[in-house]
């Protein structure tokens, strides 16, 4: 199956990262190289873009699509919670602007055999490196009922979580769930005839649990977000897509954190803890989709971009 995915909010992207034609860039969810593309399109001598992905097809794809760009690009196959080191490992110390795309590609969503989908009969996986050990098949015939729910109530917010966990418990003392369209019938089976009958598939919130427990997602994120700060040059940017509450809650808490990191309670006329503002939130309120993108790309529904700007050293 050929690697496709249309990239979300690609020119405020482009746009917001403020690009340099000699900067150095790193895109930290490479995917299909739709953003990185771009990116790399205006970079000129001594510009440099370093890809990062863990999905061994992403890099494949992006690889063959990067390749006019040449030695201008560096692409790495690894989780970009690891980007410190990858970048002390080419040399670099600092860099101009980084790019997230948090989230699934059209590609993982589309191929039956990566267990991404509740509209395709797959084996449960959801793993989007598929040498890691967790898969969604070990989450839903492993984990006890209470984690389950935890899972379901905590990344999904799933309102249903208890009866959709308990029903799996006792599905599998029959044997294991193995399968996509099987763990939908469970799930389906656990709800009110009300929740059912109600738009949008039964399952969506409890996938989105899975794929967030299996890939740890969110705790990937929420420790990498102060490093990349860390990492940019003064007037560096940081721009990261979120699709959902859970993930843009950390991202918009993070980048305040950064901008106003003091301490002290608030009966304080002035601040003592000495703790320095990294720099500034650039996007008040999340940049999203327009009309004409919701029209072109429905999965970009949900998307939204929040910017940083790391401040000038002093």
């Amino acid at each position: 199956m050929k690697f496709e995915h249309v990239s979300v909010l690609l020119n405020e992207v482009i746009e917001n990262l403020n690009i340099k034609p000699d900067g150095i860039y790193v895109d930290g969810t490479l995917g299909g190289a739709g953003h990185s593309y771009e990116i790399a399109k205006r970079l000129g001598n001594g510009g440099r873009l370093i890809g990062i992905d863990q999905d061994r097809d992403a890099i494949n794809a992006a690889t063959e699509r990067l390749a006019e760009f040449g030695d201008k690009v560096t692409i790495v196959k690894s989780n970009y919670s690891e980007m410190d080191i990858i970048l002390r490992d080419l040399g670099i110390d600092k860099v101009d602007g980084i790019l997230l795309d948090i989230g699934v590609s059209s590609f993982q969503f589309d191929n039956p055999e990566r267990g991404f989908s509740y509209r395709e009969d797959a084996p449960l996986d959801m793993r989007m490196d598929r040498n890691m050990g967790l898969s969604a098949y070990d989450v839903i015939n492993q984990y006890d009922e209470k984690d389950l729910i935890r899972i379901f109530r905590d990344y999904g917010e799933e309102r249903f979580a208890v009866p959709i966990a308990k029903a799996i418990v006792k599905k599998r003392q029959g044997g294991p769930v193995e399968t996509t369209f099987e763990l939908n019938d469970i799930i389906k089976d656990a709800l009110p005839a009300k929740e059912k009958a109600k738009p949008g598939h039964p399952a969506k919130k409890v996938y989105q649990a899975l794929r967030i427990e299996v890939n740890g997602e969110l705790d990937v994120l929420e420790n990498s977000i102060d490093g990349m700060i860390d990492l940019l040059n003064g007037g560096g940017r940081l721009a990261i897509i979120t699709f959902h509450s859970l993930e843009d809650r950390i991202v918009k808490n993070l980048f305040k954190k950064n901008m106003d990191p003091c301490i002290c309670p608030p009966e304080f006329p002035v601040c003592t803890c000495g703790r320095k503002s990294k720099g500034f939130v650039v996007t008040r309120k999340p940049i999203v989709p327009t009309e004409q993108e919701l029209l072109r790309n429905r999965r970009a529904k949900s998307s939204k971009l929040r910017i940083f700007e790391r401040k000038v050293y002093d």
